[in-house]
């Protein structure tokens, strides 16, 4: 399938809430994951980075991710992932995006999540998940819901950008 246009800061589509998917085999939802997987790869291939993408920031309005980690502990789509349960513990960290590359935000997210969700099959499974994975499925799940990290700021001083973070910030956390 095709690498797709990965959708920038300022497109209304990434403000949108995603649909659910009903019908994990149907052909849509294979294209779908098909060309989040295409793009991911893409991206990593011209710079080095990105773990993970939404559907919404390829132009598809359903609850749709695809997670590659870099250290294969997990690889594949998650369709309709709901966070079921969110620890006490809390970790602020740099956060970045493939639709506003440049940018760096300071966030704060839950340390550890368990989520549910269904497979490229349709099976429903569970995952739990810390540090890396835990923040990036929460990053992932909010471009579902149409939040994006700017919105999860930690203050006015939160934002940097990327030459500058890798300059002051990239070895200290």
């Amino acid at each position: 399938m095709p690498v797709r246009e990965i959708f920038q800061l300022g497109h209304p589509t990434l403000w949108q809430e995603a649909a659910g998917v009903g019908d994990t085999k149907a052909v849509e939802t294979i294209a779908t994951i098909r060309d989040l997987s295409d793009t991911l790869d893409d991206f990593r291939s011209r710079y080095g980075r990105g773990r993970g993408i939404a559907a919404p920031q390829i132009g598809v309005a359903r609850r749709i991710v695809y997670v590659r980690m870099p250290d294969g502990s997990f690889d594949g789509p998650l369709i309709n992932p709901q966070v079921v349960w969110g620890s006490s513990e809390r970790l602020e960290l740099w956060d970045d995006c493939m639709s506003f590359p440049d940018l760096m935000i300071r966030v704060m997210r839950v340390a550890s999540i368990r989520l549910e969700y269904l497979d490229a099959g349709g099976d429903r499974r569970e995952l739990e998940a810390s540090g890396d994975l835990s923040e990036l499925l929460q990053h992932e799940i909010d471009h579902l819901d149409g939040i994006l990290a700017i919105r999860r700021a930690v203050g006015p001083g939160a934002f940097a950008t990327r030459a500058e973070w890798e300059r002051r910030y990239k070895n200290r956390d």
